[in-house]
C-alpha cells in the first residue's frame, strides 16, 4: 500500500513539473483581463447612462400608478364607508318611521275597536228598545184582543144567564168594562192580601 502511495506521489510531481513549463488554461493573460475590464466599464457606463434611467422611469411610473391605485382605493373605501353610514342612517330612520307607523296603526286600531264597541252598544240598545216597543205593542194588542174576546164571552154568558141578548154595543161595552174592572180589582186585592 505504501508502494502505491509513493507511486501516486511520484506521478503527481512529474505532472506539476510539466505544468510549470506550460501555460495554465484556467488563468487568463493580463492583456485579456485588461481588455475585459475596459469592455465591462464601457458597458456599465452605457447601461448607467441610457438603460438605467429608462428602467428607473418605468419603475417610478409603476410606483406612481400603484400609489394612485392605493389613493383611489382609499377614496373608494371612504366613499363606501360614507355610503354605508348613509345607508345605516336611512335604515335607522326607516325603522323609526316603521315603529311610528306601527304605533299609530295600533292607536287607530284601538280607536276603531272602541268606536265599533260604542256603535254595537248603541245598536244593541236600539234593538232592545225596538223589541221592547214591539213587545209592548203586542201586549197591548193582546190585551185589546183579550178584552174583546172576554167581552164577547161575557156578553154571551150574560145573555144566557139573563135570557136576553145584549144587542146594543154601548150596553155591551159597559158590561164588559165593568166586568174587567171588577176582575182587575179582585186581582189587586188578592195580590195585596198575599203581600200583607
Amino acid at each position: 500500500m505504501t508502494a502505491l502511495i509513493q507511486t501516486g506521489l511520484a506521478q503527481a510531481g512529474t505532472v506539476l513539473a510539466a505544468a510549470e513549463g506550460e501555460h495554465n488554461m484556467l488563468i487568463p493573460e493580463w492583456a485579456d483581463i485588461i481588455w475585459s475590464l475596459v469592455v465591462v466599464v464601457v458597458i456599465a457606463v452605457v447601461f448607467r447612462r441610457f438603460a438605467l434611467p429608462k428602467f428607473q422611469a418605468v419603475l417610478d411610473e409603476r410606483a406612481s400608478l400603484i400609489e394612485g391605485g392605493i389613493a383611489k382605493a382609499a377614496q373608494a373605501q371612504e366613499a363606501a364607508d360614507e355610503a354605508l353610514e348613509q345607508q345605516q342612517a336611512l335604515l335607522a330612520e326607516a325603522r323609526s318611521d316603521a315603529a311610528k307607523v306601527r304605533d299609530q296603526a295600533r292607536e287607530e286600531g284601538k280607536a276603531i275597536v272602541a268606536e265599533h264597541r260604542v256603535r254595537a252598544a248603541e245598536e244593541a240598545t236600539r234593538i232592545a228598545e225596538a223589541a221592547q216597543r214591539q213587545i209592548e205593542a203586542e201586549r197591548q194588542a193582546a190585551a185589546v184582543s183579550l178584552r174583546t174576546d172576554v167581552g164577547d164571552l161575557a156578553t154571551q154568558l150574560a145573555s144566557k144567564i139573563v135570557g136576553e141578548e145584549l144587542a146594543d154595543s154601548v150596553a155591551r161595552s159597559r158590561v164588559v168594562d165593568r166586568f174587567l174592572d171588577e176582575l182587575e180589582a179582585s186581582q189587586t186585592v188578592g195580590s195585596a192580601g198575599r203581600e200583607g
